[in-house]
């Protein structure tokens, strides 16, 4: 209807009608957001950034438990955090989109919701496959799939575990990415797709949102799959490809004899500022690069993103950090030192272009000599995707990656013992 037609009809209702309308999912709901009527096991739903999946999520499985045809559920989100703050007290999570009767309780010692008619939903970190190990549910809902660290293995524990009742299901609810585990859930027989894009829920979100990442983000490639919801495939002009990635991939870590931590300051903090690029990386007996963890953030405040990396130092007992100075110069060091003033910080500064420091790395990878130990989404979206010229977003978790790869692989460092700074 038009928007006048839908603010009239609005108006001539009754409070007491208002009030059911409110509640009334099925009213409001787009067609994207509701279960397709066809015979599914796994429903996909690929949505933009704000399109209304999570709410789409938290809707299918209030909408199981109120019919009692799910009462053993299981919430998995990228980590325990995650599935806590967005699939469960998120502004669109289950607790509000639960009426005042049927809200659910939270047991947090349990890590567990608990409905009045005695519906149970389990959250899990998928960042912990194993913990997936022995439950068993009727349905399931999967939050972020496309970015999760450990997809493969978190996914296949879930399904062990999806055998109650007569039709277990499970919805995903994601971006997309064009990652093996996404791919491969397009072309199940069993798997139904819905796609919205952030434009289809323009009337719920901020004019400062539309204002600041659509303007910055429309029409580029990392805009069509965060906004418009398309699977967009490798840059072919990108230095790295995902097959690359995942031939080298690793699930165990191997002994280490050293570990960096790289570090990529950004210019300014504050809306529309570069990340921060932190990036956790070492190398085995053989010369081989490992890479362990991608600590990156927004943009933040210099004492913000300094802490971030001191904790990444001690929480993998590194022994450097290279940091780059080229904007903030000894700055950069002495801000890290405030933090943590027995590191040992390397300063890197950079006489040549990203792409062109990036290539013997590429290079590394293409031989077979880098290892990542399972996924890290938007770091790898950004390895496969940068092209100078064509990407607006600068790199900043790719440019963190090559300069810790570049310190253990290509300085002649590498087989050096590791120490630790006292």
């Amino acid at each position: 209807m038009p928007e006048t037609a839908r603010a009239a009809f609005l108006k001539s209702l009754t409070a007491k009608e208002a009030a059911f309308l409110a509640e009334h999912w099925l009213f409001w709901a787009r067609a994207d957001q509701l279960p397709p009527d066809s015979d599914w096991t796994t429903w996909l739903v690929l949505g933009g950034r704000g399109a209304g999946k999570t709410r789409a999520g938290a809707e299918w499985v209030r909408a199981q438990v109120e019919t009692k045809r799910a009462g053993r559920i299981a919430l998995i989100g990228e980590t325990y955090a995650d599935a806590r703050e967005v699939m469960v007290d998120g502004p669109s999570g289950l607790m509000a989109v639960s009426g005042a009767t049927a809200r659910p309780k939270y047991e947090a010692s349990r890590k567990r919701l608990i409905w009045p008619n005695g519906a149970v939903a389990q959250l899990f970190s998928a960042t912990e496959p194993e913990s997936l190990r022995g439950p068993q549910f009727d349905a399931a809902w999967a939050d972020e799939l496309a970015k999760w660290r450990y997809a493969e293995a978190a996914w296949d524990m879930l399904q062990f575990g999806l055998r109650l009742g007569e039709r277990p299901r499970q919805v995903v609810t994601t971006t997309p990415r064009p990652v093996p585990l996404v791919k491969r859930l397009l072309k199940d027989t069993t798997t139904a797709v819905t796609k919205a894009s952030t434009y289809a829920n323009r009337a719920n979100l901020a004019d400062a949102f539309f204002r600041s990442v659509i303007g910055r983000y429309e029409g580029t490639r990392l805009g069509r799959q965060e906004l418009d919801a398309e699977l967009i495939e490798d840059n072919p002009h990108a230095l790295w490809n995902r097959a690359l990635l995942e031939e080298t991939r690793v699930a165990a870590l191997p002994e280490l004899a050293r570990i960096v931590v790289a570090v990529d300051p950004p210019v300014t903090s504050g809306p529309g500022s570069d990340e921060c690029g932190i990036v956790v990386a070492g190398c085995d007996a053989r010369g081989h690069g490992i890479v362990l963890d991608d600590r990156s953030l927004p943009s933040v405040s210099p004492l913000a993103w300094a802490n971030r990396t001191a904790k990444a130092y001690r929480d993998h007992g590194a022994d450097r950090i290279v940091a780059e100075a080229n904007q903030g110069g000894d700055l950069v060091s002495t801000v890290i030192r405030q933090v943590m003033p027995e590191a040992p910080v390397k300063l890197v500064r950079a006489s040549r272009g990203k792409f062109t420091r990036a290539e013997p790395v590429a290079a590394l990878y293409e031989q077979g000599r880098v290892h990542h130990v399972g996924h890290f989404a938007k770091l790898e979206d950004q390895m496969c995707d940068y092209v100078p010229g064509e990407s607006r977003k600068s790199p900043d978790r790719m440019d963190a990656l090559v300069w810790a790869l570049t310190e253990l692989m290509l300085t002649g460092e590498a087989g050096r013992p590791r120490m630790r700074a006292v």
